[in-house]
């Protein structure tokens, strides 16, 4: 399969060393020096790059045929302008803030808790992610996810990084050193708390996950997450 990296940091390096491995070509290496030469060619994209390029080379697969699997985050305000030019192209889109096979195990038992503690008033949920310091938004596409996962299970109507409302979940970001990603959500009353946490070692779950996820996606149209990847649904 011939892949198209779009965004050549440090994920994109992981991710080009795990498709090598997996017995795939990369046919474009895309940062902000130069084209998208070769990605006509490509069976498949993946974008890892920043928030200001995300839709730029979201838009460029869609208009080049290719089908599209994107781990950037922060961008998300044009998501609906995406989801719309991929139907009028007949594109095929994976968009996830965070495609760890882990992590999205992690998700299905958030929500699965968030219904559970939706009965109980007495407990507050509360969340916390730790970061890289390079990382550029906060809080993380990861939080934000986990969040709408409570709300949409639970009487919670929104997040804040600021002190929370009664109904709002309050996200504490904290940027430190190299930390690849470690989300913990916590259900506090006065006689007990429940964690739920997930730790990443490394970023090579990321990569993997992505990885399948374009292996997954290459030949197909329609807009799909993680759920359809990993068969959640």
């Amino acid at each position: 399969m011939k892949i198209a990296l779009l965004g050549y940091g440090k994920m994109g390096k992981v991710i080009e060393r795990i498709a090598l491995e997996r017995g795939h070509e990369i046919v474009l290496k895309k940062d902000e020096f130069n084209t998208y030469d070769g990605l006509s060619t490509a069976d498949v994209a993946i974008d890892f790059s920043v928030p200001t390029a995300a839709v730029s080379n979201i838009s460029s697969c869609f208009n080049n045929n290719v089908p599209v699997v994107s781990g950037t985050t922060g961008w998300l305000e044009h998501f609906d302008e995406m989801i719309a030019l991929c139907n009028e192209k007949q594109g095929g889109f994976i968009s996830s803030s965070n495609f760890s096979l882990g992590v999205n195990i992690f998700f299905e038992l958030n929500e699965y808790l968030a219904k559970i503690m939706a009965q109980f008033d007495s407990y507050k949920v509360t969340m916390e992610e730790i970061h890289h310091t390079q990382k550029l938004d906060a809080p993380s596409g990861t939080a934000i996810s986990l969040a709408k996962g409570i709300i949409e299970n639970s009487n919670y109507a929104n997040w804040t990084l600021d002190q929370a409302k009664a109904n709002e979940i309050h996200i504490e970001a904290k940027r430190i050193g190299d930390v690849p990603g470690t989300h913990t959500v916590t259900y506090d009353s006065v006689v007990d708390s429940i964690e739920l946490k997930h730790t990443a070692h490394n970023r090579e779950g990321f990569a993997l996950g992505a990885v399948i996820a374009a292996e997954w996606l290459a030949g197909k149209t329609g807009v799909y997450s993680m759920k359809d990847v990993l068969n959640l649904k």
